[in-house]
């Protein structure tokens, strides 16, 4: 929200910016609560309004500002106790893997994908209509230019008229004047239309901050997309790494089996074990190999949907993913910062309540539609007889009507589209409502989630250090002739099934803390700090293109000039340190749609 600066008693108005000066007049002339309630309004031509238009111009009937009990009653902190301080610092995460080539994967998808080129052309669809709905506050201006040729016979039409008034058709006419038998008229004419309704109840107001607040929340479910398509990325990322190894570790189990079916084989024509133990070993070897075509199916799929989703062919993946794949995956806890965070950091959260502001508008604009209506619209131009005449300023003309309408009866067309606004408001708040729950069960969850697969993590860590070392003690008893060979064969095998499912826990262990930052919301990539294209329109004269930021906080927007993934910097919904509450979003937000405006 602006802050303007109050009147110093006794200071010249001269000397007052445009905003104190206005106020401190509206307060010496109609008293301090319409100055208040006036300063508000914006500035451009204000002053020439006079005082009770400036009053009606004020008027809204859109219902006051409200957070539903789930965003006023979060809790203080979340359900895990044992968390490391500070705030939520989402910015490219995916760096703790220390993988290179997962940075370089989440980048081409950034650049490539479909449904981030898909959420930023339905933003432009949003800021076209916003600016629809937002130039039914101006007057609207035509230029027009016609050309009339007429020729109707004179004893018709107003020739007759004429005649009749002269005394009828055989009566003479003074000075021997002869009637024509038709009469012909050229007109030529050059002009600008007009028409512009007077927003006195609100009406065009709330639609444009309906609109523009359905603009914002495009925005949002833009960032939600991103994020939606990064998680996407890293998580098909990891799985492709998860396959591959354990389709490796399956291979290596095989060529193990083999072996030890061999001597098996042997051992039982000797007779020194049963065919209970030999067929065991071969049934235990043909699920292994039955379990070999199933993982290399899922990682032909894995690495499809990651083509997908990099905007081109399975070609372009085997290219871009080297022969061995090494994330390291980081097991310390991530800070979570304070559920309240949430209402700014999530932009689903942030999108349900950007519509539940719309529908509260709407709720205005409809109110407005059961009063008068005031409007006015003309015409001004030059007209002549023939186009030499027509840049004479001596044949200017003007048409101007003003219209004061008001509805008598509809059918309860009025009051059910009252209705349908209210309980749309009622929807959207429920669904705000839903969100918030939601993004804290969600963070509660996936923290829970991180801190278990944790704990897996460094279980399968200890029990494939006992393996290995089972590994090398039958190895050294096999060298030594104290133990047999199907001994090391069987301690090596058991190393390899835990290897393989350590190589799931890792995957699980990164897909957890995935989780994590995708429930925590926030801006996952860097924006790039560029101003607004020249002529966007601005509220006050800090929103102008050159001047400085008046928030200080950047936000990227998908802009509609050259790159479809340019940016643009202005506020962003996101809260100043210490400041967490509900009233800080809907403040940043607003400031938002100000900017828009």
């Amino acid at each position: 929200m602006r802050a303007h600066s109050p009147a110093r008693p006794g200071a010249p108005l001269a000397k007052m910016a445009p905003t104190a000066r206005f106020s401190a007049l509206a307060q010496a002339q109609w008293g301090e609560g319409v100055a208040g309630r006036a300063g508000k309004v914006r500035r451009a031509g204000i002053v020439a309004l006079p005082p009770l238009l400036l009053a009606l111009a004020a008027c809204s009937f859109a219902p006051p500002p409200s957070a539903p009990e789930p965003a006023a009653e979060m809790p203080a902190d979340f359900a895990e106790s044992v968390l490391p301080t500070g705030g939520h610092d989402a910015r490219e995460w995916w760096d703790a893997f220390e993988d290179p080539v997962l940075g370089a994967v989440v980048d081409s998808v950034l650049v490539a994908n479909f449904d981030l080129a898909e959420a930023v052309a339905r933003v432009r669809q949003a800021r076209a209509q916003a600016g629809i709905a937002r130039a039914a506050l101006f007057p609207s201006v035509q230029a027009s230019a016609s050309a009339t040729d007429q020729d109707t016979p004179a004893n018709a039409g107003f020739g007759q008229q004429f005649r009749e008034l002269a005394g009828g058709e055989d009566s003479p006419l003074p000075g021997g004047f002869q009637f024509p038998d038709r009469l012909g008229v050229t007109t030529w004419s050059l002009g600008a239309d007009f028409a512009w309704e007077l927003d006195f109840w609100g009406r065009a107001r709330n639609d444009s901050k309906s609109a523009a607040m359905q603009y914002l929340a495009s925005e949002s479910d833009y960032r939600a997309a991103r994020i939606g398509v990064l998680a996407e990325t890293i998580t098909t990322y990891f799985e492709i790494v998860d396959l591959r190894r354990r389709t490796e570790l399956a291979g290596e189990t095989v060529a193990v089996l083999l072996e030890r079916v061999e001597l098996t084989e042997t051992r039982y024509d000797r007779g020194l074990v049963t065919s209970f133990e030999l067929y065991q070993v071969r049934q235990e070897l043909r699920n292994t190999q039955a379990a070999l075509p199933q993982l290399e199916s899922q990682l032909v799929n894995a690495q499809g949907r990651l083509a997908v989703l990099l905007g081109g062919f399975r070609a372009k993946v085997e290219a871009m993913l080297p022969d061995s794949l090494a994330p390291l995956v980081p097991g310390d806890a991530v800070a979570a910062g304070a559920p309240a965070d949430l209402l700014l950091q999530r932009p689903d959260v942030r999108a349900t309540w950007e519509r539940m502001e719309a529908a509260r508008y709407a709720i205005g604009a409809r109110r407005a539609e059961r009063l008068p209506s005031l409007s006015f619209s003309g015409t001004i131009g030059l007209q002549s007889a023939d186009v030499d005449g027509l840049f004479n300023v001596d044949q200017w003309f003007r048409n101007l009507v003003g219209n004061l309408t008001a509805p008598i009866f509809s059918g309860g067309r009025i009051r059910a589209n009252i209705a349908l606004a209210e309980e749309s408001f009622n929807q959207a708040a429920a669904a705000y409502g839903r969100a918030v729950v939601t993004a804290v069960h969600e963070v509660e969850a996936a923290l829970a989630t991180l801190a278990n697969e944790g704990r897996r993590h460094e279980f399968l860590q200890s029990q494939r250090e006992e393996a290995a070392a089972s590994v090398a003690l039958q190895s050294r008893r096999y060298d030594s002739g104290v133990g047999g060979y199907t001994d090391y064969l069987d301690a090596l095998r058991a190393l390899l099934n835990v290897e393989s499912t350590l190589a799931g826990s890792r995957r699980d262990l990164a897909l957890a803390r995935l989780a994590v930052h995708r429930a925590l919301g926030g801006e996952w990539t860097r924006p790039e700090e560029t101003r607004p294209p020249a002529g966007e329109p601005g509220d006050d004269d800090a929103n102008r293109p050159g001047s400085a930021e008046p928030h200080g906080v950047s936000r990227t927007i998908p802009d509609g000039s050259g790159d479809p993934y340019a940016k643009r910097s202005g506020p962003i919904g996101s809260a100043a340190p210490g400041d967490r509450s509900e009233s800080a979003a809907r403040a940043r937000s607003n400031d938002r749609m100000e900017e828009y405006r």
